[in-house]
C-alpha cells in the first residue's frame, strides 16, 4: 500500500510510466464515475492491451470478465499490478482485487491518494498482509519500477488492422467433417500425418505477428487460443471443439485433439509451440474457473460466428480466391474447391463446373 497523502502528480505518472506488460507490470488506473465490479475488470482487460468486451452468451447474462482478465495474468508473464486512486474503490472491488492476488499470485500495490486509508478500503484490507509506505523513493523503487519501452514490429500498428496475413493453415477452419469428442478418457499418440501435411511452420517473425494480434483483438480466452491452436494443427472448428482441459499437457507442451471416426487423422497429440502455449495456458485457466474440465477448451461449435470474427479483427484468413476485388473474406473456398470436384468427377463425362 502506497499512501500518496497531497495527491501529488508525480506518484500518478511514475505509476503511469511504469506499465509496461512486456516486462511484467501494469498499471491500472479504474474509470471514473464507476463503482461496479464488472467495470473494474473491464478496466484490467484494457490495461492489460484487450478489448474490455468478451463476445458470446453466458450464463445469467453475466460476462466472465474478472475470470478473462485471471486467466490472462496467470498466463502472461504479469508479476505486478499497481492500482491508482484506490481511495475510491468500494470494499468489494478491493476484495475482487485482493481474490486476483490470490489466485495469481501478482504482486499487487493500491495507491491512496489520500492521508488516510477510507474506511471500505481500510475494512477490505483487514483480510490481507499488507505494507505502508508514504515515501515516494521507496515506491518507485520497490513498488512502480522505472520506465521502459520496448519498440513495437515495424509493421504492426498499434492495434488489430494493418495488412492481412493469408495463412494456409486457416484453410480447414471451415470444414465439413463433423469429429465428436471421446466419451470415455482418451491418450491419443503423438499425431502422424497420414491423409494431408502438416501445416507450414510459421517464421519466429509471423509468429510474433499473429500472437500480437489474437491478443489485441480479443480478450476472450477460449477464442484465442481456437485461432492459435488451428495455425498449428490445421484442424477444423469441430475437431478444436473436440478438446477438453484435460487434454492440454503444458509440461509437454502438447494438446489432443480427438477424431474416432478418423475424418482425418484420428484421436491424436499435437505439438504445441512455444508462441502458442501462453493462449492455451490461459483458455485452460479461463474454462476451470468458468465452467469446469468437461467443458470445450477451445472454442464450440456455437462460436463459428464470433470465431471468425475475431480472425477478421486480427486480420487473419485462409488463401482467398483469385478475384480482381475481395469485398469479404471467403472462409470455405477451400471446401468449396473440393467440393466441384467431387462433382465433376460424378457428373457425366466428367466435366461438371466446379463450385466457387
Amino acid at each position: 500500500m502506497v499512501i500518496d497523502p497531497g495527491d501529488d502528480a508525480i506518484h500518478t505518472h511514475t505509476a503511469l510510466a511504469a506499465h509496461h506488460p512486456p516486462s511484467g507490470r501494469i498499471t491500472l488506473h479504474p474509470g471514473p464515475g464507476t463503482t461496479s465490479e464488472t467495470g473494474l475488470a473491464h478496466d484490467l482487460l484494457a490495461a492489460l492491451g484487450k478489448p474490455p468486451l468478451l463476445p458470446g452468451r453466458f450464463p445469467a447474462g453475466r460476462q466472465p470478465a474478472w475470470e478473462a482478465a485471471t486467466a490472462w495474468i496467470s498466463a502472461l508473464p504479469v508479476t505486478r499490478l499497481t492500482v491508482l486512486r484506490a481511495h475510491r474503490l468500494t470494499a468489494r472491488r478491493t476484495m475482487r482485487l485482493l481474490q486476483l492476488r490470490a489466485l495469481t499470485g501478482v504482486h499487487l500495490t493500491l495507491v491512496c491518494h489520500r492521508p488516510h486509508l477510507p474506511a471500505a478500503l481500510h475494512q477490505a484490507l483487514q483480510t490481507a498482509d499488507y505494507a505502508i509506505t508514504a515515501d515516494f523513493e521507496a515506491a518507485r523503487r520497490h513498488y512502480y519500477g522505472t520506465p521502459a519501452a520496448e519498440p513495437r514490429p515495424a509493421d504492426e500498428p498499434a492495434g488489430p488492422t494493418g495488412r492481412w496475413l493469408t495463412l494456409p493453415a486457416l484453410d480447414r477452419l471451415i470444414s465439413y467433417d463433423s469429429p465428436r469428442p471421446c466419451a470415455n478418457l482418451c491418450t491419443p499418440p503423438p499425431i502422424i500425418w497420414r491423409h494431408r501435411p502438416p501445416p507450414a511452420p510459421l517464421t519466429a517473425h509471423t509468429a510474433q505477428r499473429i500472437a500480437h494480434r489474437l491478443h489485441a483483438a480479443t480478450a476472450h480466452p477460449r477464442l484465442a487460443a481456437a485461432l492459435a491452436t488451428a495455425l498449428f494443427t490445421g484442424a477444423s472448428l469441430q475437431q478444436l471443439a473436440t478438446a477438453r482441459s484435460r487434454d492440454y499437457d503444458d509440461a509437454a507442451a502438447t494438446l489432443a485433439l480427438h477424431d474416432q471416426a478418423r475424418y482425418t487423422d484420428g484421436c491424436a497429440a499435437y505439438p504445441v509451440p512455444p508462441w502458442a502455449s501462453v493462449f492455451l495456458r490461459a483458455t485452460v485457466c479461463f474454462t476451470r474457473l468458468v465452467s469446469g474440465e468437461d467443458q470445450e477448451l477451445l472454442a464450440a461449435p456455437g462460436d463459428r460466428g464470433h470465431l471468425l470474427r475475431v480472425a477478421e479483427t486480427a486480420r487473419l484468413r485462409p488463401p482467398q480466391p483469385p478475384a480482381a476485388r475481395q469485398s469479404r473474406t471467403v472462409w470455405d473456398w477451400r471446401e468449396q474447391r473440393e467440393a466441384g470436384r467431387y462433382d465433376a468427377m460424378l457428373a457425366p463425362g466428367g466435366k461438371a463446373q466446379p463450385r466457387g
